[in-house]
């Protein structure tokens, strides 16, 4: 987007996409204004338009953020060798990659369906590339007879809604640590694959 020179948009920007990121989680899309956001932001609501067009974009904005930094992450990460190793780095890095970005987690499931048919299609092409991963991952463990699963999409589906679930009850300083969420998760997934 377009700036004046010597504007703060190094700034504001950042501050507009993490306000809206906490509203939108804390209180539903539909629910937050941007005059909310602009107050959160402590700017007037009318600038917010030299950021982004409308309260679509910046949603869009936010999940597409998420995604692009969830698929490059996971280009990044160590996978092991063979299929039980790949699972398990699938699970550790999904766990330990939305557990810090609990906020984006909850849009990307809760809010995509106020995004249009073309910014939703985005977004579900990133989410399917990353479920493919996972399911590449389970198809190769059960051709080498290392899963025993009759259906590599149920798998991927239900072992990312699992996943994805620890999102909405850990606490850092809880009960559980971090590295023993994923290793009982990880014992979990193991078991649900036959391995």
């Amino acid at each position: 987007m377009a700036r004046k020179t010597g504007s703060h948009s190094q700034i504001t920007g950042p501050k507009i996409r993490e306000q809206a990121l906490q509203l939108f989680a804390r209180h539903g899309f539909a629910a937050v204004s941007m005059r909310q956001i602009a107050a959160a932001v402590g700017v007037q609501a009318g600038a917010l338009y030299l950021y982004t067009p409308d309260k679509e974009a910046l949603l869009f904005d936010l999940l597409k953020t998420h995604m692009d930094e969830l698929l490059a992450a996971w280009a990044e990460a160590p996978r092991g060798t063979g299929p039980m190793a790949a699972l398990e780095a699938f699970v550790r890095f999904h766990i330990g990659f939305n557990l810090s970005r609990a906020d984006a987690v909850f849009l990307s499931y809760m809010e995509l369906r106020n995004l249009g048919p073309e910014n939703f299609a985005m977004i579900e092409s990133q989410r399917r590339a990353y479920e493919t991963e996972l399911e590449d991952i389970l198809k190769t463990g059960q051709q080498a007879g290392t899963f025993l699963i009759p259906d590599t999409k149920l798998a991927t589906m239900a072992i990312i809604a699992m996943l994805t679930g620890v999102t909405t009850w850990f606490r850092e300083g809880g009960r559980l640590s971090r590295p023993m969420v994923e290793d009982i998760y990880w014992d979990m997934v193991r078991k649900a694959v036959g391995a």
